[in-house]
């Protein structure tokens, strides 16, 4: 039988964990007769925790909000992941170049002082235990070091939550360097330049399009949305909106936005395409307009075992073909990303199809021929215009 005192802080844990509970269940899970939970409630009370009595057949309490924060409790586990997320939220941002470095500083330095207040009230214990867990978090090589002020998150949020209408002044994208992954999709590109861009006939821009002209780094353009989602992609924050003045969605970078008070009037959300966030914002990464699979979607045949493959298809399907062998299904931005992912695991293969597929091998075959003869670019490439970037998605 546990003595009052533990019982009394187990009692705790399990009104802190859930909204409502039975009375009943209470005095299952901590073994004792509900009479025994009715007193032990009031001596959470007269302590200063706000629990109230629910209503119902087998009526129940509640762990209510209150005025007065009372000593907050967590048992062993909870404590030390809570120490563990506070910790790799810093050391994250660290890696990322969060901390000390732009906007973003100031939730990795939270973090770090939450830890560390966090680590002085717990007992010998715990402290030991988490002090055996600190870890060294190396960021990857393409993870962005631009990260938004928490305050920007939290205005963001609040807009979403309150379904008002938002302004905000939108910086225009740096130059970062070129995204050269081979199955990474162009989101900018405008309807007419990703169907030439599917053809391999467009050569695709940067993700966040090429320089800017003079003095664009300094302009910022007003932007007035319904916000609707805040999502993270990547390693960076953006808001998904319906952008009001030009009738569309809309995807922004979150560390471009500075936000604009007060917010406007309250809006009735309209329904997102497809009606599932996750794959709305997927498809528009892969350069569709709304969710979807891949624009180009292809089937090989590549003279690799399946395990050697697998480990390098992202998203693709692969499957055993045979000793040594193994079928590959992938997507891509476009026909000439698609060839250009295939050829990249550096073995023989036979294309299964679409037609579309082989055409873009024998314009890449083509165009490798003229870059090793030192001819530059292909006859068929010369007169084509450069790209435009609509800018619709990271971009607005």
């Amino acid at each position: 039988m546990p003595t009052t005192s533990s019982r009394l802080l187990a009692l705790l844990s399990l009104l802190q964990a859930r909204r409502d509970w039975p009375g009943a269940d209470l005095a299952g899970r901590l073994d004792v007769h509900v009479r025994t939970i009715r007193r032990d409630v009031d001596r959470l009370r007269e302590l200063g925790y706000p629990i109230v009595a629910t209503k119902g057949p087998d009526g129940g309490y509640r762990l209510d909000a209150g005025s007065r924060l009372p000593p907050l409790l967590f048992d062993d586990d909870q404590a030390v992941a809570l120490a563990v997320a506070l910790q790799t939220t810093a050391a994250t941002a660290a890696a990322g170049g969060g901390v000390g470095h732009g906007p973003g500083a100031d939730i990795g330095e939270a973090a770090a002082r939450a830890l560390h207040t966090v680590r002085d009230l717990m007992p010998a214990r715990l402290r030991h235990r988490i002090d055996t867990l600190r870890a060294t978090v190396v960021a990857p090589p393409r993870t962005p070091a631009e990260q938004p002020d928490g305050r920007v998150l939290a205005t963001l949020a609040e807009a979403v939550r309150a379904r008002e209408e938002l302004r905000f002044d939108y910086a225009p994208p740096p130059a970062p360097p070129r995204d050269d992954r081979a199955a990474g999709p162009p989101p900018n590109l405008d309807a007419a330049t990703r169907s030439r861009a599917r053809e391999g006939t467009t050569p695709p821009p940067a993700r966040d399009a090429a320089t800017p002209p003079p003095g664009r780094e300094a302009a910022r353009v007003r932007r007035r949305v319904q916000p609707h989602h805040l999502v993270a992609w990547g390693g960076r924050w953006y808001l998904l909106a319906w952008d009001l003045d030009r009738a569309d969605w809309r995807t922004f970078r979150a560390d471009r936005v500075t936000p604009r008070v007060p917010t406007g009037p309250r809006f009735t959300p309209r329904a997102l395409p497809g009606g599932d966030v996750a794959a709305f914002v997927a498809g528009r990464f892969r350069g569709a307009d709304g969710p979807g699979d891949w624009p180009c979607r292809g089937e090989v045949i590549l003279d690799l075992p399946a395990a050697d493959v697998a480990r390098h298809a992202f998203d693709g399907l692969v499957e055993e073909w045979g000793p040594g062998r193994c079928r590959l299904v992938l997507g891509s931005w476009s026909w000439i990303g698609l060839a250009c992912a295939v050829g990249r695991f550096d073995a023989d293969f036979e294309v299964v199809g679409p037609p579309e597929l082989r055409a873009a091998f024998a314009r890449l075959a083509r165009r490798a021929a003229g870059a090793a003869a030192g001819e530059g670019r292909s006859p068929e490439a010369r007169h084509l215009p450069r790209p435009c970037p609509e800018d619709r998605f990271g971009g607005g």
